[in-house]
């Protein structure tokens, strides 16, 4: 049975390897090209989010479904992500409407931050977003003890958020500090708390953070924004990058 199940794989796998090789003779890649990135500042709005009530009960980013669904299927951003970032931009429009962001941008951020929550540090990753939208197992940055090229931050908040008593650590899918969610953190998902650790909770306190005096629509607002949550010029180039990338319906790179 061994043997014969060998040969039959074997078998499969010429084939597939003649098939690419004929695709490839023939101008066509099976492996999708991703189009050239546009070094555009802001970056190009993603796919327009459909309307909903976002003042209304319950998890409104579950209505945005059948609008993410096709878009993170393109994108590979996590379904309960992407209905995070489309609420969040939405939350935006409704609260601060001179900050015009897109949800793009946060998906910017949430890949360069977390990998939209699932970031494990694994090959195999060990850490997904449940069906209520939390981020399990929770994402406790390192301490901030001023090594390793990290601020000096001394706990904040008791450790309550972070676990630790006597530096701040970041919390959660879009990384916010005790102190900056003190200020920022909104509930989004509709249960009366606001949790970092919660995907729509994180997305629109993260909206609610760079909004805050901003434009996002002018290149001096977008910069101002980015660089509020990290300082570095890489940065804000990679986040640059996976909006753009988003905003073309494909994946970061």
């Amino acid at each position: 049975m061994g043997c014969g199940l060998g040969i039959v794989l074997a078998f499969v796998m010429v084939v597939a390897l003649v098939g690419w090789a004929l695709s490839v003779l023939e101008g066509t890649s099976p492996i999708k090209q991703l189009q050239p990135l546009p070094k555009d500042v802001p970056p190009a709005r993603g796919v327009e989010v459909s309307l909903i009530d976002v003042h209304g009960p319950g998890r409104t980013s579950d209505q945005l479904a059948d609008w993410a669904d096709p878009i993170a299927a393109q994108t590979g951003i996590p379904p309960a992500a992407l209905r995070a970032y489309g609420n969040a931009e939405l939350v935006a429009a409704q609260n601060w409407p001179s900050c015009h962001l897109a949800w793009n941008t946060l998906a910017g951020l949430g890949y360069v931050e977390t990998h939209h929550g699932t970031y494990s540090g694994e090959i195999i990753s060990t850490r997904a977003i449940n069906d209520e939208g939390y981020v399990l197992p929770p994402i406790i940055g390192p301490a901030l003890d001023g090594t390793n090229g990290f601020a000096e931050i001394r706990d904040t908040d008791g450790g309550q958020l972070d676990g630790d008593t006597t530096y701040d650590r970041a919390v959660g899918p879009m990384q916010f500090i005790p102190e900056s969610w003190k200020l920022y953190g909104i509930d989004a998902n509709g249960d009366g708390q606001a949790d970092p650790n919660q995907i729509d909770d994180a997305a629109a306190s993260a909206a609610n953070l760079l909004c805050d005096g901003r434009d996002l629509a002018t290149p001096e607002g977008w910069t101002s924004a980015i660089r509020s949550y990290n300082m570095s010029d890489q940065y804000l180039i990679n986040v640059r990058n996976a909006a753009a990338s988003y905003a073309l319906n494909q994946p970061a790179v």
